[in-house]
């Protein structure tokens, strides 16, 4: 699918600390992957949910949502009335949203997080953070981390059910 090799075969990328590479690394792929796959995905694909599984529409939303949610709480913060709408009405967006929309939101999604990650000082890295409602204990490397690693396996699925998709039809 990509041309190039992976993003972190690429070396460093500017303007981020070595102790952030790993997260820009990954959303530098995602955000590569799902370029990629808006050229080779049909506004049919995104809705398509073959064995009851989550559409691609879904995907795309619930990346731009959770990366929104959980660059907020590494900033500790606390959800405000948009983002609590928006993460209730997740599973709406693949219906009411073009492709286009989906795909363009959620790769100015993943723009916003790697601009913040060069703002993140290495130094807050170890601080703690209370994530959701309950305030589960996390770190400010923790939720940034997780947010990489969360949006590479919804990439993941995308591409999976892309593959279903096709292989049904």
């Amino acid at each position: 699918m990509l041309a190039q090799p992976e993003a972190w075969l690429l070396g460093n990328i500017d303007g981020h600390t070595d102790a952030l590479m790993p997260v820009a690394h990954a959303l530098v792929q995602a955000r590569n992957e799902l370029t990629a796959l808006a050229r080779d995905t049909s506004a049919e694909d995104i809705r398509a949910a073959p064995g009851g599984a989550a559409p691609i529409g879904f995907h795309l939303a619930h990346i731009a949502g959770s990366l929104d949610r959980l660059f907020t709480y590494a900033r500790r913060e606390s959800l405000d009335e948009t983002q609590l709408e928006y993460l209730r009405r997740e599973a709406e967006f693949a219906v009411q949203h073009s492709k286009d929309d989906l795909f363009e939101a959620t790769l100015a999604r993943l723009d916003v997080c790697l601009n913040t990650l060069r703002e993140i000082p290495d130094a807050v890295l170890s601080e703690p953070r209370p994530v959701g409602r309950g305030e589960l204990p996390s770190t400010v490397r923790g939720l940034l981390f997780h947010a990489a690693e969360h949006t590479t396996m919804h990439v993941g699925q995308i591409r999976t059910t892309l593959k279903v998709i096709r292989g049904l039809a």
